[in-house]
């Protein structure tokens, strides 16, 4: 039975108080200050990029750097030299870094642990730059996916970690599996963040325009724009392993369904940290299900503005969230599919 720890047991494990959450110190893992002051903290989301002399890509590279290091930002800047969809560059030390594949980590943040679970399970979301989930497997604790500051998984229970410190179990919505996290790095989402917004406006008021031109994405009700954002469609021309094309189709569409927490990827079990597997991609909004094509949130770029996706609608995870109560078939908090023809699309 791992849905419940006992207020003895974790009194005796010295970890009831949110004071305990120092053994894993979130200072330990930001990387030192330099000279100036950080206006915020990165963390690199691909295998590697490049640290330029200049805020250019026709810069001298100075160095690399890789996979989920977390680099001290020094000073944010609209670069001149572009790219243009997206022109943001960083100041770090020892060079200039372009925005595309970094995420701002700088506020990360530990969280008491819940004493209990109920079996329907509860949305939980990373808040620390990434973690390390493990699998147990024949009573050993094996390494499988990373799960990145942002994602939202479903927490389905909690139990002794090999630490010795409460863990969360983890189940995964498309492969039916359980891997576990210390539950300092999951803050269990309340049910009042996810109420719906703009409940009182008939389901036939609300529409959303996808622009493929200007990248973005426009919400109305009752022909009022009520939000507006940047956003990644498909990248043109590529072709998926599937047989699939990347480009988001253009026409008219509703949601349906909706899922907060997703699988997505070529769904293997690995740890590989490079493979294609984007467990608890967050605020799933689907709007041509039969080739997965959705509004979701996105951790893994910040490349907003330029065609980036394998169809789908990248948007930044606030945003996502925000459509995701926003939009019919409404929504609750304990729901893991949410179906019903919903609120109207147009891609464009």
């Amino acid at each position: 039975m791992d849905n419940y720890l006992s207020r003895r047991e974790l009194l005796r494990m010295g970890v009831l108080s949110f004071g305990a959450l120092a053994f894993h110190p979130l200072q330990s893992i930001f990387p030192p200050e330099g000279r100036d002051d950080p206006i915020g903290i990165g963390r690199v989301t691909i295998s590697k990029i490049g640290v330029y002399k200049e805020p250019s890509l026709d810069s001298e590279k100075q160095e690399e750097r890789f996979r989920d290091e977390l680099i001290s930002l020094l000073e944010e800047l609209i670069s001149p030299y572009g790219p243009p969809l997206n022109p943001k560059w960083y100041r770090v030390e020892g060079g200039f870094i372009h925005s595309a594949y970094v995420q701002r980590v700088e506020k990360a943040t530990l969280n008491e642990p819940l004493l209990y679970v109920t079996r329907a399970g509860r949305l939980g979301e990373i808040t620390v730059p990434y973690t390390q989930s493990l699998l147990v497997k024949d009573n050993v604790w094996e390494p499988i996916y990373r799960l990145y500051f942002q994602s939202v998984h479903w927490i389905t229970g909690v139990l002794i970690g090999p630490d010795r410190r409460p863990w969360y179990k983890l189940t995964d919505e498309l492969l039916k599996i359980h891997y576990h996290v210390p539950a300092a790095h999951v803050r269990p989402i309340a049910k009042e963040e996810l109420s719906p917004i703009s409940p009182e406006v008939p389901p036939e008021k609300k529409s959303i325009e996808v622009s493929l031109l200007d990248q973005t994405m426009t919400a109305y009700e009752d022909g009022k724009v009520v939000r507006h954002a940047k956003v990644s469609t498909g990248l043109p021309d590529l072709v998926q392993n599937s047989g699939l094309s990347t480009v988001t189709p253009r026409g008219d569409f509703k949601i349906d369904p909706k899922v907060p927490s997703k699988h997505m990827g070529d769904g293997r079990m690995t740890s590989e940290i490079n493979a294609y597997e984007l467990p608890g991609v967050p605020w799933v909004s689907f709007f041509v299900h039969d080739i997965g094509v959705a509004f979701h949130g996105t951790y893994w770029h910040d490349n907003f503005g330029a065609r980036m996706s394998h169809g789908c609608v990248n948007m930044r995870c606030e945003d996502a969230k925000w459509l995701y109560r926003w939009s019919a078939p409404a929504a609750n908090s304990h729901d893991w599919t949410i179906k019903g023809m919903g609120t109207r699309v147009k891609v464009y």
